[in-house]
């Protein structure tokens, strides 16, 4: 499928630090219609992994690193409608769960949290994803 002038228009990405962006080739944030998507989101400072060995210290800077991609879009914590977090340990759900509820225990989107094998960089134990909506007001 082609993709139209106007359509494209419509389309609006952003950039983050994360030295993967430019390698793979993909966006911190897509804005696309009343959606904002933001992909998979590390515990990253500076390009560096920060809080080794904390999940909850890692959850939180790895939301606070999807927040600043939504931010740019004019959108804050009371937008996001799904998370998704992927621990490494099952362990850490709770200390992530933790970190989920500070920042968003008022808005209570729809949430997912998986374990997984592990991350490209073996330091990293939470990776998080966000979904904002950015519709007219009701």
């Amino acid at each position: 499928m082609t993709e139209t002038p106007a359509a494209a228009a419509a389309v609006q990405r952003v950039q983050s630090d994360s030295p993967w962006e430019e390698t793979m080739g993909f966006a911190r944030a897509v804005a696309a219609g009343d959606r904002v998507l933001v992909g998979g989101t590390m515990p990253l400072v500076g390009g560096a992994v920060r809080g080794e060995g904390s999940p909850y210290e890692q959850a939180m800077l790895a939301f606070g690193n999807a927040l600043a991609a939504l931010e740019k879009f004019g959108l804050g914590p009371e937008s996001v409608i799904r998370t998704r977090m992927y621990l490494s340990h099952a362990r850490d759900a709770d200390d992530v769960g933790r970190a989920h509820k500070e920042l968003f225990g008022a808005v209570r989107p729809a949430g997912t949290i998986v374990v997984v094998a592990g991350f490209v960089d073996s330091r990293v134990l939470v990776e998080v994803e966000v979904e904002a909506f950015r519709g007219a007001p009701e």
